[in-house]
């Protein structure tokens, strides 16, 4: 069974930068996919961004394109969102799903595609 576990969360100021990361653990091999979504209070929740992990590709939210940047560690079963310029609006808890397969640019976004989750980690940014 796999199970993603979040680290890197905190408090920043607006315009500072957080790193969050997210190991897969349990046994998985080939072409899978992992992404982070967030949810603020009294929101739905919202995915951020995807990367392949054993597979070469990235998706984002327009509302982070351009700030948040996502990489992955294949071999260490990571990957990583390095958030820069960060907003108020920024704040949320993030969450890391991780799904078998690939993931395609059509349905990376929608939350009932994946098949474990992260218990996430806390942003909060402050202005």
């Amino acid at each position: 069974q796999v199970r993603p576990v979040e680290s890197g969360g905190g408090s920043v100021q607006a315009g500072g930068s957080l790193r969050l990361s997210c190991v897969a653990s349990g046994y998985f091999s080939g072409a899978n996919c992992m992404t982070w979504f967030r949810q603020a209070p009294g929101k739905e929740r919202e995915a951020v961004a995807s990367s392949g992990i054993g597979s070469d590709y990235t998706y984002y939210a327009d509302s982070v394109m351009g700030r948040f940047t996502i990489s992955q560690d294949s071999p260490k079963k990571t990957v990583s969102l390095q958030m820069s310029s960060l907003k108020p609006e920024d704040t949320a808890m993030y969450y890391c799903a991780f799904k078998w397969d690939d993931c395609a640019s059509g349905s990376w976004s929608y939350s009932n595609i994946y098949h474990a989750w992260g218990q996430g980690t806390q942003v909060i940014v402050s202005s």
